[in-house]
């Protein structure tokens, strides 16, 4: 059994532990809830620019965008290559958020790899970025430090590069991973096609009426409709990352109170073997007193 300084010596070392990790589960709990707000404040803006990408799409049924159409392999039947934008954080102490997303981007790059398709990752994230240089993949762009606070603008640059493959032609379809938040305590992992753009994307809404999108386009629809689908793509990937963001501090909100909670187990069970060595140093010291008087 350890000595009696020792064992308080641990006592004290996950005391300041446990005051580390109550300390960064009261800032998540903070920055979760801010998280969320901007979440959910970016929904209304993109179900609309769905809605009206929706009817410039079947508006116009005679001009197809290259966003629209499904394309099925290069020239001469070779299989084109795939763009995957890959969503993680830039900080860890997060539980398995970010090893989960990136067991889904590996996963499908394998797959994808195997097919003979080419890959080019695009990563969101210090983690996710690290991770993909490690694995070697073929890196188009990428983008960390993003804080707590996304800005589209950073953001523009690693998803036009990808943007612009597809539209030359280099990529057959472009994929994103990230993690979808569900609530506090559950953030699944997701892969998601964002070009070409499925059909149940640009589904209109129909609780909205039928006769009430009648638009008048300036300068012309088919202008229109190119610069609304790239805004509209830009929109899927910020809403990506802000469900990103908030399903990361949840996350480290719950594995921080983990942690705070096994701290506390332990310095109870380092307690009560404290307490054991003590009463058997006490009990020592008097049957060594008690026998020394007796040989007295």
């Amino acid at each position: 059994m350890a000595g009696s300084k020792e064992i308080r010596t641990k006592i004290k070392s996950v005391q300041n532990t446990r005051k580390i990790t109550k300390a960064m589960e009261m800032v998540a709990a903070s920055k979760m809830r801010k998280a969320q707000d901007r979440m959910r404040a970016t929904r209304p803006y993109g179900d609309k620019i769905r809605n009206i990408a929706a009817h410039l799409a079947h508006a116009n049924p005679e001009y197809r965008h290259p966003f629209l159409v499904k394309r099925e392999g290069v020239a001469g039947g070779k299989p084109g290559g795939i763009g995957l934008l890959v969503v993680t954080t830039d900080k860890g102490l997060c539980g398995g958020l970010n090893t989960n997303a990136l067991r889904v981007a590996f996963n499908k790059l394998r797959e994808w790899q195997g097919e003979g398709r080419a890959v080019v990752v695009s990563p969101i994230g210090n983690k996710g970025f690290g991770f993909m240089q490690r694995l070697g993949a073929k890196i188009a762009s990428h983008v960390t430090g993003l804080g707590d606070t996304p800005h589209l603008d950073k953001l523009i640059g690693p998803v036009k590069v990808l943007l612009d493959q597809y539209i030359s032609g280099e990529l057959d379809a472009v994929y994103i991973v990230y993690t979808r938040f569900i609530n506090t305590m559950k953030q699944e992992p997701a892969i998601e096609q964002l070009l070409p753009l499925p059909a149940d994307r640009l589904s209109e809404d129909t609780s909205a009426s039928k006769g009430t999108w009648d638009y008048i386009y300036e300068p012309d629809p088919r202008e229109v409709l190119e610069q609304l689908l790239i805004r509209y793509v830009e929109q899927i990937v910020y809403q990506a990352v802000a469900e990103n963001m908030a399903s990361e501090q949840s996350a480290r909100m719950v594995a921080m109170k983990a942690a705070s909670d096994n701290a506390k187990t332990v310095i109870d069970e380092l307690t009560l073997i404290y307490n054991k060595s003590r009463q058997a140093s006490i009990t020592k010291e008097l049957s060594e007193i008690v026998g020394g008087a007796a040989a007295v």
